[in-house]
């Protein structure tokens, strides 16, 4: 999943005034880009069956998931429509898009905080076959007793590596770490990372992390996944899930991390305001950086891009909190499934047997694992050749303990776009850290108090 984390710019009519809330979305289509503003495909089917219209948000998987929609309709003569919103606009096009007669009939949440804008337009699946086919209740958004959303994809992030460039590091006289698994902790990471920057040209790079770009494509990865880390450790601390007012005890390691990545990069911290999610994926897919802060939904375009499984592994990122030896990478999942209760019956009943084909049969759990790279937590499920699935895996039966995502108690996308904003500020020397402290514990306060009065 490239993971965008984007903004309800506007309530639905229909539902009245809605208190702003987030989805993590990415956008779709065979002809999707960044610069698109919408793409689609329809596959042509008997209408008197129903029909099917996803709003998808990944662009990464769109070619695939045309291509399964045209095998559906093509097995069953049902019509299914893709569509996928441009980066960054996955919320505002849902909310345009539900305004229209012909609304969705699928369409995503990111967990809690999402389903609270939508739940009036998500269909109770407790008694669906869909619901039957999940390995375990953890993945269903509830309720009470009704279920809204099904999780479909369980994925993991970390600094995925270049794994040549870093083992030509530890081959070199200049390095003080020798092996690759001996970087073990932020200490650790920390040392590499300097080293791998100082004798940059030695090692054919440009530096040792790609652009941490502040761009919309690209700013989730900071001011959401990295932003995680910190929260992740205090609610560990607490022994809590969530929280009205966060204490902000692990900040201080979020700056350092935040530090090392722009202090040693491909391009001078003043000029990550601009930078894209393209920019960080080119300059770690061609050779010109060692580190990437990303998930396994890149596998894809990584290997699209010409590299192979031998050339890519993945590190948690360590804050310096903790026993890190034993910490695995970021795993979970805020990718929910939720079928339009305003849909027609014959459309919701035509959309509840696309995803449950979708999870059951050979062809739906293949293009899933294989075109998809989808781990899915249904019990038909086909293991994908992903490397970083396959390394999460490894590192959950070494016992390392996965570091849970917390994305889905953040109090608003207002709050996270806050923290973004004071991150591009202090990168660019225009604001202090104080700025970021701020925006996160104050921001975080204000919001939850907005978002649940």
């Amino acid at each position: 999943m490239k993971r965008k984390n984007i903004t309800r710019i506007s309530a639905l009519a229909l539902a009245g005034l809605m208190s702003v809330s987030a989805l993590a979305g990415c956008g779709n289509s065979s002809s999707s880009s960044s610069t698109d503003s919408k793409a689609e495909s329809s596959a042509a089917g008997d209408a008197s069956k129903g029909k099917v219209y996803y709003l998808n948000f990944k662009p990464e998987q769109d070619a695939a998931w045309q291509k399964l929609a045209k095998a559906y309709t093509d097995e069953t003569g049902v019509n299914v429509t893709v569509k996928t919103a441009a980066e960054g606009t996955y919320e505002s096009t849902l909310t345009s898009e539900m305004d229209k007669s012909e609304a969705p009939t699928l369409f995503q949440v990111n967990g809690p905080v999402g389903l609270a804008n939508w739940k009036d337009y998500c269909a109770d699946l407790s008694t669906s076959d869909i619901y039957k086919q999940l390995t375990s209740d953890d993945y269903a958004l509830k309720d009470g007793d009704s279920v809204y959303g099904i999780a479909y994809v369980i994925e993991s992030y970390g600094i995925i590596y270049n794994k040549e460039l870093l083992q030509k590091y530890c081959d070199s006289d200049f390095a003080t770490v020798k092996s690759i698994d001996d970087i073990n902790s932020f200490d650790k990471l920390k040392t590499v990372a300097e080293e791998i920057q100082a004798n940059a040209s030695a090692l054919g790079v440009k530096g040792a992390f790609s652009s941490a770009g502040m761009d919309e494509s690209s700013d989730w990865r900071f001011k959401t996944h990295l932003a995680n880390l910190p929260i992740y450790f205090e609610y560990k601390d607490e022994n809590e899930t969530s929280t009205p007012a966060i204490k902000g005890t692990y900040l201080d390691n979020y700056k350092n991390i935040f530090d090392l990545y722009i202090n040693n990069s491909t391009c001078s911290p003043s000029d990550l305001a601009s930078k894209t999610a393209t920019d960080s994926e080119t300059e770690f897919s061609s050779g010109e950086a060692v580190f990437f802060q990303n998930g396994s939904w890149e596998y894809s375009a990584l290997t699209t891009a010409g590299m192979t499984d031998d050339q890519l592994g993945m590190l948690p990122i360590y804050i310096g909190v903790g026993d890190e030896a034993k910490q695995g990478l970021c795993t979970g999942s805020e990718n929910y499934w939720c079928v339009n209760s305003k849909a027609s019956a014959d459309d919701q009943a035509a959309t509840l047997d696309f995803i449950n084909w979708c999870v059951t049969s050979d062809a739906g759990t293949k293009a899933m694992a294989t075109d998809m790279n989808f781990v899915i937590p249904f019990k038909a499920a086909q293991e994908t050749n992903n490397v970083f699935v396959k390394m999460d895996k490894a590192n959950t039966e070494a016992g390392k303990t996965p570091v849970s995502w917390n994305f889905t108690t953040m109090p608003s996308e207002d709050w996270k776009n806050g923290v973004g904003t004071a991150l591009t500020q202090y990168a660019a020397g225009k604001g202090s850290w104080d700025d970021v402290v701020k925006a996160f514990v104050d921001g975080w306060a204000t919001e939850y108090a907005a978002n649940n009065s």
